[in-house]
Parts: structure tokens; C-alpha cells; sequence
């Protein structure tokens, strides 16, 4: 039987120095741990976490922050990235921005455009993510609007050679256990889902492995309709009441990890990280 060690360090990825750049999914919302920065772990943290893995120099930022737009997102995150010298930088954006009833993808696309550009400029590769596919979720109105988004993100990738994680094609994700119970987030099995699909993306060997969700038993009517009434009073009301106050989830909120720093994630082992 070979080595478990040896064979996951037969090919070492070729990365230094890891910032991630978003909104709250990428902040890691949905995933809660208070042992982390800012009390959430998420996908990134994960899989920094195993980027982190016998290689004692590895660094990691992370200046996502809930609430963020597209615009916010470039002005705020772009050139702070550039300034933090990342060999990998990963960028999901544009998320927010197609909640809007008047969000017009092709636009959104025409300015990641030129942020995407910047940071490939500057030699790090570049991941980007599409949208999930959420025919099956309370943000199945923006379904249509996602799907023309993510088209425009795969020209945008060609481009500038730029690298897909494609949470569309992840179908894991339809299912309900995946979601947070805001049903906007994901859950921490979610974040775990993507982070391996991010590994993989990048055909960097880990130690993730996939997680089967128990089936979930099958409600009553008044059961889901009293779930339901619930969401809406906890979390959908106050999302709606927040965007007619253009306010932001994420004011007064400050990225978790704004400097490259070593990784000491959950279930890293003595000495793997400087």
C-alpha cells in the first residue's frame, strides 16, 4: 500500500501566496467557527488549508467582505490585492449586483472584464467563479440573468487564461443541505463541496473528501409552510428592508485576513505550517 504522505506530495502545487477577493461567499458566511477570523470559515479558508500542506512558506489572504458589489468589490479589493504580490488569486463577484431587478449581466461582465485583466497583468493565475444554478432555490428569479452572467465569465477566463470553478456544473449544490438556513449562504457543507471542487479545479492533490448528505425526511404541508413563514420573518424581510435603505450587510465590516499570513486551518498537522 503506498504512502498517503508520499503520494499526495508527489506533485506539489506551485503556489506561494493565496488572496481571495468577494462578498460574503467568499467571506465564508454560512459557515460559522468561532476558532476562525471573523468567526467564519468557508470555502477559501479550506482550502487554503490544504494549499497550506507542507509548504512551510505559504501565506494567505482573504479581503472578501459580506454585502459587497461588483464596483466595491474592484475599487476596494483589486489594487490591495496587486499590493499583497499573490501567486493565486481567486475572485467571485457579481452575485450581489444580480439580485437587482434592473441587473444587466452583460455590463456586470464588461467591468470584471477590466479588474480580471489588472490582476492577470500582474502574473498570478486567476480563478473565477461561475454562479451556481439555483432553479430550486429563493433565487430561482435570478436564474436566467446567472446563466448569461457565467457565459460571459468563460469568454472573460479565455481571455485573459484565466481559471473556471464552475459551482453551475457542481450539482451537489441543488440539494437543500447544502444551503444555510437563510437559504441565501451556503452551509458548511456546502463550503466544504466547493472547496473541494476548487482543489480539483486546480488539480491540487488533499485530503477532502466528499460528504453524503443525509436525506432529508419529508415535511407536511404545514410543517414546510411554518419553515417558510419563518425564513421570511428572519431573514427575507430584513434582506429586502436593507436594500431599500441601500444599506449593506457588510458596513462597519472589515476583511477577515487583509494580510498574507501562514495558514493554521482545522486538521493541520504539527509542522505543515511556518
Amino acid at each position: 500500500m503506498k504512502d498517503l504522505h508520499a503520494e499526495l506530495n508527489a506533485h506539489p502545487h506551485p503556489w506561494n501566496r493565496y488572496v481571495a477577493l468577494g462578498d460574503s461567499f467568499t467571506e465564508g458566511i454560512g459557515d460559522p467557527d468561532p476558532q476562525s477570523p471573523g468567526g467564519n470559515r468557508g470555502w477559501a479558508d479550506r482550502v487554503a488549508e490544504e494549499l497550506s500542506r507542507d509548504h512551510p512558506n505559504f501565506a494567505y489572504a482573504n479581503l472578501a467582505v459580506r454585502g459587497r458589489f461588483l464596483q466595491q468589490i474592484i475599487d476596494e479589493q483589486v489594487g490591495a490585492a496587486i499590493a499583497l504580490k499573490p501567486d493565486l488569486v481567486t475572485l467571485s463577484a457579481g452575485g450581489n449586483d444580480l439580485l437587482h431587478p434592473g441587473a444587466d449581466p452583460d455590463r456586470l461582465a464588461a467591468r470584471l472584464d477590466g479588474a480580471v485583466q489588472v490582476l492577470s497583468a500582474h502574473g498570478p493565475t486567476v480563478v473565477l467563479f461561475t454562479g451556481p444554478d439555483v432553479h430550486d432555490t429563493v433565487l430561482g428569479g435570478i436564474r436566467a440573468k446567472t446563466a448569461i452572467y457565467n457565459e460571459n465569465l468563460r469568454t472573460i477566463a479565455a481571455r485573459h487564461d484565466a481559471v473556471i470553478a464552475d459551482m453551475w456544473a457542481l450539482r451537489q449544490l441543488v440539494n437543500p443541505q447544502m444551503w444555510a438556513p437563510d437559504r441565501l449562504h451556503f452551509s458548511p457543507l456546502g463550503h466544504h463541496t466547493i472547496a473541494i471542487m476548487v482543489l480539483d479545479t486546480l488539480a491540487v492533490n488533499h485530503q477532502l473528501k466528499p460528504l453524503e448528505p443525509k436525506p432529508l425526511p419529508a415535511k407536511t404541508w404545514r410543517e414546510a409552510r411554518t419553515e417558510d413563514l419563518v425564513w421570511a420573518r428572519e431573514y427575507f424581510v430584513p434582506w429586502v428592508l436593507r436594500r431599500l435603505r441601500h444599506r449593506s450587510s457588510g458596513e462597519g465590516i472589515t476583511a477577515k485576513r487583509p494580510l498574507p499570513e501562514p495558514m493554521f486551518g482545522h486538521g493541520m498537522p504539527p509542522g505543515s505550517a511556518g
